[in-house]
C-alpha cells in the first residue's frame, strides 16, 4: 500500500485569525466560506474563495483569517514524496531569483 496524501482540516470562525508555520510543501483548499491569507517573504495578501487553492512552501508563516456570517473551512493536503520534491526544488528556484531581484534582502 502506497500513501497517496494526507490532509488536515480545520474550520476558522468569523473574525478569528489563525497564526501557522508550513512544516512540509503543501496544498491549502478552500471549503466553506472565503479565508484571507497573509504569508511570510510575500507581499500579496489572498482572498480565497471556496475551491480556490494555494501552494504553500515548507518553511513559511501564514496567518488565516475569515468574515462573513458562516465560518470558513480550509484543508491542507500533503503531496506525495516525488510531488514535494519536486515543488521544494522548485521553490528554492524561485526564492533564488526573487532575493537577487531584492538585492539579497529577506522579509521578515
Amino acid at each position: 500500500m502506497r500513501e497517496i496524501f494526507s490532509s488536515i482540516a480545520f474550520e476558522i470562525r468569523s473574525g478569528e485569525t489563525i497564526p501557522m508555520m508550513v512544516a512540509r510543501s503543501t496544498k491549502l483548499v478552500v471549503r466553506g466560506g472565503a479565508v484571507w491569507v497573509t504569508r511570510s517573504d510575500d507581499i500579496e495578501d489572498y482572498w480565497l474563495q471556496p475551491g480556490h487553492v494555494l501552494r504553500l512552501r515548507r518553511g513559511e508563516r501564514l496567518w488565516l483569517s475569515a468574515e462573513g456570517a458562516s465560518p470558513a473551512k480550509v484543508s491542507f493536503t500533503v503531496p506525495t514524496r516525488c510531488d514535494e520534491r519536486a515543488f521544494n526544488w522548485f521553490a528554492r528556484v524561485v526564492e533564488r531569483l526573487a532575493a537577487r531581484l531584492r538585492g539579497g534582502w529577506r522579509t521578515v
